[in-house]
């Protein structure tokens, strides 16, 4: 069996790893550089994505993954300014109900991703994009890219997100609906904000904040362990500058509504422009913040999508269902359910189509959830 993944992100590269391990036939082809796009600096994850991960990566992987996490996340506060000074002023748990997150920790969105590609040097191919498919008589699929490569795969995954291409052709009826809504995200390093109390009061907690008609998000990442540190212990095989001066920091976003963004500027002053009016303690950690990792993301949903025929074409993550803030979590799972199903049909346990559409309608009964991802720019 021989199966081409189209995107390598969280999905895409989890999937690439447990179909190696379990020995198909897997390439991923991507379309930006070994580098990627910015997506933000920070990813919740919880058990469904690291089940995932501990599942289909080989064990020094997934201790370097959990390592490198932040603290337990199993509550998230609201904090608000009494008297002029940050307080908490409320508290939910991390439950999962009523669409809040579930317990987990937050990781180096980069970091992640360099540990995922780490193995795979040989399968990954950057700088490919995608640009159809075809479905042949003998039931493999042609796949073809703006470089004019091709391939053919008796699978094509589109692992490419709320943009997907894949998925615009092969589901062409499924719309991505943009909310109107933005989110400005960035990371300041603590170490800017020794002595203002803020890391302290937000813990290893998830954190809104509503202040002077502004809402802002925070997240404190203090890793568990120094990442070259557990580089060393964990994964040397890790390149050296996926850790180097990687620090402690904290996590912010700021949503906003399109129309009040303003006129075109590097996202990090317009984020700034934003947060004027906020405390002192909130402007101290967008002005402090790395301009080059804050960005700017569009927030889009894809409505519940009714059942279609199992064919050797399949998606997984934001490319058919979105959910803010648990986007990468339910990519990871959906790779791992598919790995589950391509090898019960690559070890003959399954017919291929019988282990897709199994992979499916796992997928309607439990993907759909309510939220918003980022629409590809």
């Amino acid at each position: 069996m021989r199966v081409v993944v189209v995107g390598a992100g969280p999905g895409g590269l989890t999937l690439a790893h447990g179909l190696r391990r379990a020995g198909v036939d897997v390439v991923v082809y991507e379309r930006d550089g070994a580098s990627g796009r910015r997506q933000g600096i920070s990813l919740h994850v919880d058990e469904r994505g690291a089940s995932a991960l501990r599942s289909c990566l080989p064990p020094a992987h997934v201790a370097m993954v959990e390592a490198t996490g932040g603290g337990p996340r199993e509550r998230t506060l609201t904090l608000s300014e009494v008297d002029g000074v940050l307080k908490v002023v409320g508290e939910q748990p991390t439950d999962g109900r009523a669409g809040r997150a579930l317990p987990g920790r937050q990781v180096h969105r980069p970091l992640l991703r360099a540990v995922l590609l780490t193995g795979l040097e040989d399968v990954v191919r950057f700088g490919a994009e995608f640009t159809r498919f075809e479905q042949r008589a003998d039931g493999t699929v042609g796949v073809w890219f703006a470089d004019g490569g091709r391939d053919t795969a008796d699978v094509l995954v589109g692992a490419d997100g709320i943009g997907s291409a894949v998925r615009r052709q092969y589901l062409p009826h499924v719309r991505v609906v943009d909310t109107g809504q933005r989110m400005l995200m960035g990371a300041t390093p603590l170490r800017a904000l020794v002595g203002t109390g803020l890391p302290e009061l937000v813990g290893d907690s998830p954190a809104r904040v509503r202040a002077r008609g502004t809402m802002v998000v925070l997240g404190v990442l203090r890793f568990t362990e120094p990442p070259a540190a557990a580089r060393e212990r964990w994964l040397p095989a890790l390149r050296r500058g996926a850790v180097a001066g990687v620090e402690d920091y904290v996590m912010w976003a700021l949503p906003v509504a399109r129309e009040r963004l303003g006129s075109p500027d590097s996202v990090w002053r317009r984020a700034r422009e934003q947060a004027v009016d906020l405390p002192p303690v909130l402007r101290l950690v967008v002005d402090e913040a790395w301009p080059d990792v804050t960005v700017e993301l569009r927030m889009g949903v894809i409505p519940p999508t009714p059942a279609w025929p199992a064919g050797p074409v399949t998606v997984v993550g934001d490319a058919v269902h979105s959910a803010r803030g648990f986007g990468g979590n339910l990519a990871m799972r959906d790779a791992h359910r598919l790995c589950e199903a391509l090898v019960e049909a690559h070890r003959g346990r399954l017919g291929l189509l019988d282990a897709i559409g199994r992979y499916e309608d796992s997928l309607r009964r439990t993907g759909f959830a309510p939220g918003a991802a980022e629409v590809d720019r």
